[in-house]
């Protein structure tokens, strides 16, 4: 980001500028950086150095969906700063990547729909100046990354991706929204099911992996939901055959009518067992489809736009607040 000028000081004053040492993340990781202040013509003291990570959410109310900033975490990393006149001067900082934060890019391709800043608050005389907003790019675990392959061997096609607010039944979350990644269903399951909806809710210890189906309704029979639920160590994760066991989910659901749902402990290879639920949540998708399904997206949907002028666009009417709703 280019340096911003500290209104708060009028003409001369000192010029804040965020630098991440890279744009790139995954859940669970610490962000490195500096907040590097080059002092103005006069002394200038800063009260506290704030950094956040927010992200947009949706939140339905009634027939209505509202869009707007969460921020989801906050960090003080400086307090009573003097900035010298004329002198530069350096922040380190470090900000713990919240384990439940919403996927951004996959197979090095930026996910449409989903964006993640890092903004930088300056606290002066009492009243904050929020500034900066610097792009996080924030992978997939190589836990997650598992289940979004066995999507793109399935033969899924990404539709869309967004934040909603909100908290899944049965599920325990630090945070208060959860992201779904939403998928056509492969060519064999087209005319059964419109939709399949992925969430990762994730810990340190664990990966929950939430489906949640839109079953088309028959000539008699009205369309229904049917949710899967799957539990699994990040290392019983990445060993597990993912394509395998959504996909036996998948087309129990197509065949089944109603809101029957299948999850349980995800398998290891060779281990059978599944248990029977009724609660769950949505679908996603990459391996050797998804990095290209999503390159494919983005090109279709964003075009030329950089992310930066994305993250911009999508966060300049936060009004300031933690979370800015607009219609």
């Amino acid at each position: 980001m280019f340096k911003r000028m500290l209104s708060a000081f009028g003409v001369g004053g000192p010029s804040v500028d965020t630098v991440l040492d890279t744009p790139h993340a995954t859940p669970g990781q610490v962000v490195t950086g500096q907040v590097r202040i080059q002092g103005g013509s006069n002394d200038a003291h800063i009260d506290q150095i704030v950094l956040s990570l927010v992200t947009r959410v949706e939140v339905e109310h009634g027939d209505h969906e509202f869009g707007g900033v969460s921020e989801f975490l906050r960090v003080v990393v400086a307090q009573g700063v003097r900035v010298p006149a004329g002198q530069p001067m350096a922040v380190p900082f470090q900000l713990p990547v919240p384990w439940e934060t919403p996927i951004t890019a996959v197979g090095g391709q930026r996910l449409p729909g989903m964006t993640v800043g890092v903004r930088t608050e300056l606290v002066i005389s009492g009243a904050p100046d929020k500034g900066d907003l610097d792009p996080l790019l924030v992978g997939p675990l190589p836990s997650q990354d598992r289940v979004l392959d066995a999507f793109g061997q399935l033969g899924f096609q990404f539709r869309s991706a967004d934040v909603e607010a909100g908290r899944i039944h049965g599920v325990h979350q630090e945070l208060g929204f959860y992201q779904e990644i939403e998928f056509f269903p492969p060519a064999q399951y087209a005319g059964r099911v419109n939709q399949v909806e992925l969430t990762f809710v994730t810990s340190p210890h664990e990966l929950v992996v939430v489906l949640e189906a839109d079953k088309r309704g028959g000539m008699f029979s009205s369309g229904s939901d049917a949710f899967g639920r799957f539990h699994a160590s990040h290392q019983d994760a990445v060993n597990t055959d993912w394509a395998g066991a959504i996909g036996q989910w998948l087309a129990q659901v197509a065949d089944r009518g109603g809101h029957s749902a299948f999850g349980g402990h995800a398998p290891g290879y060779g281990q059978p067992g599944y248990g029977y639920e009724q609660h769950g949540h949505h679908g996603h998708h990459r391996g050797p489809g998804m990095g290209a399904v999503v390159g494919g997206v983005a090109a279709g949907v964003v075009g030329g736009m950089v992310l930066g002028e994305v993250v911009e666009e999508v966060f300049e009417d936060d009004g300031g607040d933690a979370m800015g709703f607009e219609e």
